[in-house]
């Protein structure tokens, strides 16, 4: 079943990095995943979120306001 991805951020440094850790992780484990960057406020705020970078994997916010880890995602999708 696909997982699916969104990683909420305004494009900021740490939401960047955070995207090049869930996409590393998704593509070197060839895990069955969509992953979609929300840089919109408006759809940011219906997350309740007030730090980003956010993670939300098949709509739960699972990390909020700082960059996981490669084995914390990792853990997060299996």
């Amino acid at each position: 079943m696909t997982k699916v991805i969104k990683i909420l951020g305004t494009g900021c440094p740490k939401c960047q990095s955070m995207t090049g850790v869930v996409k590393g992780v998704v593509l070197e484990n060839n895990l069955d995943a969509t992953i979609e960057k929300v840089e919109d406020i408006m759809e940011i705020m219906n997350y309740s979120v007030l730090s980003t970078p956010a993670l939300v994997i098949d709509n739960v916010i699972t990390i909020k306001g700082r960059i996981p880890s490669k084995s914390e995602v990792l853990e997060l999708l299996t």
